[in-house]
């Protein structure tokens, strides 16, 4: 399967068109499989082109076989003109392809949300993408909507009890076989999701009308991918572990103060019906062909943002490089991957490759801040050195920030047409100076023959030893842990937080069950402190936590920081006004 990059990104193809004609020649999915070394009982075909594989198979027939090399792709800071990271993944398995390696990539499910917003599906782009672009954007296998079923059962549970406890006494709920929970209905954690962004559901109130309507309180909705069932997906284990994990979900506290779990509610069970087929891996493809496991979901500011463990695991059996992606700049989604799903799995990483472009860094060097859907200002558009170098402070900030865990930085730099030479030697000079490798890659114009370069740097700094170590110790009070944090990987001056806030703090800390948990830090991905607007490497700051979530199924304490909202909104020109399908074929155009 080839496209020629001169008869499409050259001529200024869209995404869907390029996707669209590579369709036509995909490789059949059982042979992708085939090719990579998964027996036929071990792949779940949906069609010809997309699979799901049976991981538990797949992980016992191949458990004494060594791992290949494991790489992650994150990013510095983003702005709005976006950095490539999907794209670079891409582009980079499709390099270490056309070097002739075996190579497998995992990225994470895109929600809703994002596909019909602002920020597209993240399937890559131009000649790097996954393909088949359109189911891959419209819910794929299901896994999202298993997710939301399995949440949103457990708030059905929960306000349903509320209702029964409310309507009779002890006496009729022993009857029905259920002892009294009191949950109090002001310290309800859980509320509802859907994969949407939408504002209008952040806050609401629920159970209007008479006693029979549900128990009536506020309540809320969350977008899908950031539940704690998507954490779950992310890092459970096995189909036990799942299982164990969702019925330790806190969804209330009674009026003592005592949590109100899952289990609690005898959901759980029902909750793991939901996710059984969610746990196996979905396998799709480059637009060159190469393995590509799409599992678990994106949004690393409001949620773990990593691509499951179960996927990575299985697909270090499978290949002699793994390349999977986390959400974001590497102070969110790397720390993530580095402190939460890397302790969690067990794998040590040998390489992140850290994707930057010369817009991107011209916006933190000073350059209006540009805005979705409006014409680029002139300064992107003429080259400055200047502005790339006060930028490049950012990209050094998250190098300094991988280069902590130990393991080896590659610096990706995203190219583009309107780029200089003098801008890109300029970023290389500084970033090899602070001990990195870089690499020009233009796989977003040609695919994997424009990111050899950075293929090859990847497979040298593969051959680095590394000396992973985590950021923190999970003995570490949970408030010192957060200001490692804030101080070590954003560049806080300490942290301060809303007097609530501390007090939840302060009951998880006094709590064994909860002391030890790992911390999912909820923060913008736009600036490196709580505030989007501040690009660069911000001075003089301290972080604000405002709020603290308990996700104990997932392993998380969850502290909230800054104005940021579990639900996003829907932007003024979303991507939905140029989504459609053409009536006589039934394709779906539009999508990015």
């Amino acid at each position: 399967m080839a496209l020629n990059w001169q008869d499409y990104t050259a001529k200024g193809a869209k995404d869907y068109e390029i996707a669209e004609a590579a369709e036509k020649q995909l490789i059949k999915i059982k042979d992708i499989a085939s090719k990579i070394g998964l027996t036929d009982d071990e792949v779940l075909p949906y069609g010809h082109y997309i699979a799901k594989i049976d991981y538990t198979k797949a992980l016992n027939r191949l458990s004494g076989k060594p791992d290949g090399k494991y790489i992650d792709v994150t990013a510095i800071t983003p702005t709005p003109l976006g950095e490539g990271k999907s794209t670079t993944t891409m582009g980079l398995v499709q390099g270490l392809g056309k070097r002739g390696l075996g190579v497998t990539a995992a990225i994470r499910q895109p929600s809703g949300g994002p596909t019909m917003n602002i920020k597209g599906s993240a399937a890559g782009g131009g000649m790097s993408q996954c393909v088949p672009l359109t189911p891959f954007s419209l819910g794929l296998t299901g896994d999202i909507n298993a997710i939301m079923n399995a949440h949103n059962l457990g708030m059905v549970a929960l306000n349903s009890r509320m209702q029964h406890e409310r309507n009779y006494d002890d006496a009729t709920l022993a009857k029905r076989g259920l002892k009294r929970l009191d949950v109090d209905p002001t310290k309800v954690e859980f509320g509802f999701i859907m994969d949407f962004a939408a504002q209008c559901l952040r806050n609401i109130i629920i159970g209007l009308g008479g006693k029979q309507d549900g128990y009536l309180m506020q309540s809320k909705f969350g977008i899908a991918v950031s539940s704690e069932i998507m954490a779950i997906l992310a890092v459970a284990a096995d189909l036990k572990d799942l299982r164990e994990r969702l019925g330790r979900i806190v969804v209330a506290y009674d009026k003592k103060g005592n949590p109100v779990t899952t289990s609690d509610l005898d959901v759980a069970g029902a909750m793991t019906a939901w996710m059984v087929e969610a746990l196996n891996p979905n396998l799709l493809q480059t637009l060159e062909g190469q393995p590509c496991f799409v599992h678990a979901g994106p949004f690393a500011n409001i949620a773990i943002g990593q691509s499951s463990i179960v996927a990575d695991r299985l697909a270090l059996k499978l290949s002699q490089y793994h390349v999977t992606e986390s959400g974001f700049a590497a102070d969110i989604g790397f720390e993530k991957f580095w402190n939460l799903k890397c302790r969690y799995s067990g794998l040590v990483p040998n390489a992140a490759v850290i994707v930057a472009t010369v817009r991107a860094l011209k916006c933190h060097g000073g350059a209006p801040i540009p805005a979705p859907g409006k014409p680029l200002p002139e300064e992107y558009k003429v080259p400055n050195v200047g502005q790339v170098e006060k930028g490049v402070e950012n990209l050094l900030h998250h190098v300094k920030t991988v280069k902590s865990s130990g393991i080896s930085p590659v610096v990706c730099i995203n190219s583009f047409v309107t780029d200089t030479k003098e801008e890109i030697q300029k970023i290389k000079s500084m970033c090899e100076q602070a001990g990195a490798r870089v690499a020009v890659s233009d796989h977003w114009l040609k695919g994997g023959e424009g990111a050899l370069e950075l293929a090859d740097a990847v497979v040298d700094a593969c051959n680095d030893k590394p000396n992973f170590k985590f950021l923190y110790d999970l003995n570490q009070p949970l408030k010192e842990r957060i200001e490692v944090i804030a101080k070590q990987v954003y560049g806080a001056d300490g942290v301060d937080y809303n007097p609530d806030a501390a007090k939840k703090l302060d009951g998880y800390q006094k709590d064994p069950a909860t002391a030890k948990l790992g911390l999912c830090m909820v923060k913008t991905h736009l600036s490196l402190s709580d505030n989007p607007q501040v690009k660069g490497v911000p001075k003089g700051w301290r972080l604000f936590v405002r709020d603290v979530l308990i996700y104990a199924g997932a392993g998380f304490v969850v502290p909230v920081a800054g104005a940021i909202t579990l639900m996003p909104g829907t932007a003024s020109d979303p991507a939905y006004r140029r989504v459609d399908v053409d009536t006589a074929t039934g394709k779906v155009k539009g999508l990015f």
